[in-house]
């Protein structure tokens, strides 16, 4: 069994962190959709914090990885 260091462990954490707040973000306060959306400048954003995120977790696998030979 492979075991995986802390730090792909918090990369992990951090994209669904940054997945659930996007989710929230979108729903505005109540449960339901904001009138209006979110624009596509908060979209935007967002999808690059979640791929900044999920390259993060991709890297300290890989770096995982290596350092089990």
């Amino acid at each position: 069994m492979t075991r995986r260091r802390p730090s792909a462990a918090l990369a992990a954490l951090a994209v669904l962190t940054l997945a659930g707040t996007a989710l929230l973000t979108a729903c505005g306060s109540g449960g339901h959709p904001a009138p209006g959306a979110a624009d596509s400048s908060q979209v935007q954003d967002m999808q690059h914090k979640l791929d900044a995120a999920d390259s993060a977790a991709t890297q300290a696998d890989t770096d995982t990885a290596a350092d089990d030979g």
